[in-house]
């Protein structure tokens, strides 16, 4: 699902709201996390799971064209894990202890 999809779901699920409305709240909140995320901080959605940042280290990687040695600074990365409830909904038949 795009954002736009995900605008037009929540504005038919609330016909009290004007899209654009809808479209300025998504943005928002999506705006905050990231806001939150640049500052190192971890965002945690009960019920959906939790944004983190990851630190990946400088590396030797290679150019999969021309198999070429290539240096990759270190880099930070968005990383997001899923709530238990998101699990669940997912995969209702497994039996996770």
């Amino acid at each position: 699902m795009i954002k736009s999809e995900l605008v037009s779901r929540i504005a038919a699920q609330n016909p009290h709201l004007y899209q654009r409305d809808v479209e300025n709240i998504v943005n928002t909140i999506l705006d905050k996390i990231t806001e939150a995320l640049a500052n190192g901080d971890r965002v945690e959605l009960r019920g959906f799971g939790a944004f983190s940042v990851k630190a990946r280290d400088a590396r030797i990687g290679r150019n999969p064209r021309t198999g070429e040695k290539v240096a990759v600074d270190k880099k930070s990365v968005p990383f997001f894990k899923t709530g238990k409830e998101m699990r669940e909904r997912l995969n209702p038949d497994s039996d996770q202890a």
